[in-house]
């Protein structure tokens, strides 16, 4: 029997393609990178025009998905938080794995969103859709905006683009995965999360890693338990999502929910996998049969501190992924690559994958000054 083909379009689509696959599916990827891996995982996958900040090029996204699966089951990734009308063309004529474009919209609309969240009475930080007069002590977040780059200081924020101002509050970033069918809602997971700050300008909580698991108190889990509840019998979450808060001691404030397959699925997933319980949950079947992977994992970007040129004859370690082509220019502050490291804590994972984010930039920085150079030599470690 020939595996069920699934059209994957993310940002980044090389975590999805891979779940997608130890779910015994084929997917076919469309994103923005075209990366190495990506593309052997899912031959014949389409890098289209677009950027970080932007997205994808609307008339290059539905071309290419016209090309490439003009039907058939469909999975997104990040990419849409502010561009919901784009996942409904995408939509078109083809089977949505994941929450609506209508139910995205409302989510990721903060002038929806914390009401809802007042409304059923889950904590949150203070939220003003205009620039507070006294701009010291809150944040400004792009609408729709992801991955941390559009989160900035209020007091250092320009005044172009939708955004709205979050009151900053201590305590840990932690993120909650969950699985929901639209009325019920399992809680799979912790991961504390951290930012890699950008040293060129002012983007301190640019998305940085997250390992797993994560602790929080009881009281803590069960609120949180109870807040994902109704929020999914609310607003028909379906599928995997993200919950991001803030923790400190017993308490937590709810920052955002992202409501698709996140950036932690690298290190929650096994075989079989949350894949297949994704495209189940969506359709109604909340299935049980999973668990967390033991001992704990992390994940972790590394971020070219310098103009980088990818060689042909690179070879990449293989705690690394979303490893760029042969001949990819990577600019200052651009992604290069995703490290992954496994532990027997979480503290000792993530100390892993920030040796390995140091390894991969040294070894690439040191590749560019001796071209000759077939293999990341410091990167050889486990």
């Amino acid at each position: 029997m020939s595996a069920e083909p699934v059209l994957v379009v993310a940002v980044s689509g090389r975590a999805l393609a891979a779940a997608a696959g130890r779910a015994g599916y084929a997917p076919a990827v469309i994103d923005l990178f075209g990366d190495r891996d990506t593309r052997a995982l899912a031959p014949g996958g389409v890098a289209v025009a677009g950027s970080l900040a932007r997205g994808f090029r609307r008339r290059a996204l539905l071309a290419a998905a016209e090309t490439l699966a003009p039907t058939g089951g469909l999975v997104y990734g990040a990419g849409f938080e502010a561009r919901p009308e784009l996942l409904a063309e995408l939509g078109r004529g083809r089977r949505l794995f994941g929450n609506t474009p209508e139910t995205l919209a409302r989510i990721k609309d903060p002038a929806a969103f914390f009401p809802l969240l007042d409304r059923l009475g889950i904590p949150h930080p203070a939220v003003a859709l205009r620039r507070p007069a006294a701009p010291a002590g809150w944040l400004a977040k792009r609408v729709g905006g992801a991955g941390g780059v559009h989160v900035r200081p209020a007091e250092a924020a320009g005044g172009t683009g939708r955004r709205y101002y979050q009151r900053r509050v201590a305590g840990r970033a932690v993120g909650a995965l969950f699985l929901a069918d639209g009325r019920r809602a399992r809680l799979l997971g912790l991961s504390e999360q951290w930012p890699a700050p950008d040293r060129r300008g002012p983007r301190p909580y640019r998305f940085g890693g997250a390992a797993r698991p994560a602790a929080i108190g009881r009281r803590a889990a069960r609120e949180l338990a109870a807040a994902i509840g109704a929020l999914v019998r609310d607003t028909g979450l379906v599928g995997l999502n993200s919950l991001d808060m803030m923790v400190d001691g017993d308490d937590f404030l709810v920052l955002e929910v992202n409501p698709r397959p996140g950036a932690t699925l690298d290190i929650f997933d096994a075989a079989p996998g949350l894949f297949g319980l994704h495209v189940a949950a969506c359709a109604g079947r909340l299935k049980r049969s999973w668990r967390a992977p033991a001992g704990a994992a992390a994940s972790a970007i590394a971020y070219a501190d310098r103009p980088l040129k990818v060689g042909a004859a690179v070879r990449w370690p293989r705690w690394s992924a979303d490893r760029p082509a042969a001949g990819s220019r990577i600019a200052p502050g651009e992604p290069v690559c995703t490290v992954l490291a496994r532990a027997r804590s979480a503290t000792a994972a993530r100390a892993r994958a920030g040796e390995r984010v140091a390894a991969v930039l040294a070894a690439l920085s040191s590749a560019a000054a001796r071209p000759r150079s077939k293999e990341l030599d410091s990167c050889a470690h486990p």
